[in-house]
C-alpha cells in the first residue's frame, strides 16, 4: 500500500504549497512504485491499443516532469533538455529502457523538478510553455491532474496484468 501524505492532518492545515507538494510527492510515488514486482515482460506488456504500457507510462511521466519543470521555467527547447518532441512520442520504449532505468530517470527528473521550484512561489510566472505565462500553482495544479489520470491507468494495467499471471499459475 503506497503511503498516504495528503490525508496526515499536519497536510490539513499546512500552506498551500506544501499541500501541492505533498499531493504531487504521493503521486509521483504511487507512479514510480506501479513498476515494482514486475518482471521486464510484464512492465512493457500491451493492453490497450495505445502506446500505453505501464514502463511506458512511467517514462511519459518524466517527460511531463521535464516539460513543466524544466522546459516551463528554465525556458529551454526541448531538443536542448534531450527530450522527445510530442508527448506521444514519450511513450516510445527502447531497449534499453528497463524498470531499472526508466524508475531512476524519473527519479532524477522528480527530484530536479523539486530543484527548479525551490526558490518559486506558486504566484511567480514560468515563461517557457507555450501557452504563455503561467503561475506555478498552474503547473503543479495540471501536473497533478496529469499524474492523477496516469496512477489511474497504472492502477488499471498493473490489476490486468496481475490477475492475468494469477490465472496462469
Amino acid at each position: 500500500m503506497v503511503s498516504q501524505p495528503s490525508v496526515r492532518a499536519a497536510v490539513f492545515h499546512a500552506p498551500y504549497r506544501e499541500q501541492f507538494e505533498a499531493f504531487l510527492d504521493e503521486h509521483r510515488s504511487a507512479l514510480h512504485d506501479s513498476l515494482n514486482g514486475l518482471t521486464e515482460e510484464q512492465a512493457r506488456r500491451s493492453l490497450v491499443t495505445s502506446k500505453t504500457t505501464l514502463l511506458g507510462l512511467v517514462k511519459h511521466a518524466a517527460f511531463v516532469e521535464k516539460v513543466w519543470f524544466d522546459e516551463a521555467i528554465s525556458c529551454r527547447s526541448r531538443t536542448e533538455i534531450g527530450i522527445p518532441a510530442t508527448p506521444d512520442e514519450s511513450f516510445d520504449l527502447h531497449g534499453g529502457d528497463t524498470i531499472a532505468s526508466v524508475q531512476d530517470a524519473y527519479q532524477r527528473a522528480c527530484a530536479a523538478s523539486r530543484r527548479a521550484t525551490a526558490d518559486l512561489t506558486l504566484d511567480d510566472l514560468v515563461l517557457g510553455n507555450r501557452r504563455g505565462p503561467l503561475p506555478l500553482r498552474w503547473v503543479y495544479l495540471h501536473t497533478l491532474r496529469e499524474l492523477a489520470q496516469h496512477c489511474g491507468h497504472a492502477d488499471i494495467l498493473r490489476e490486468q496484468i496481475l490477475d492475468g499471471a494469477a490465472r496462469h499459475d
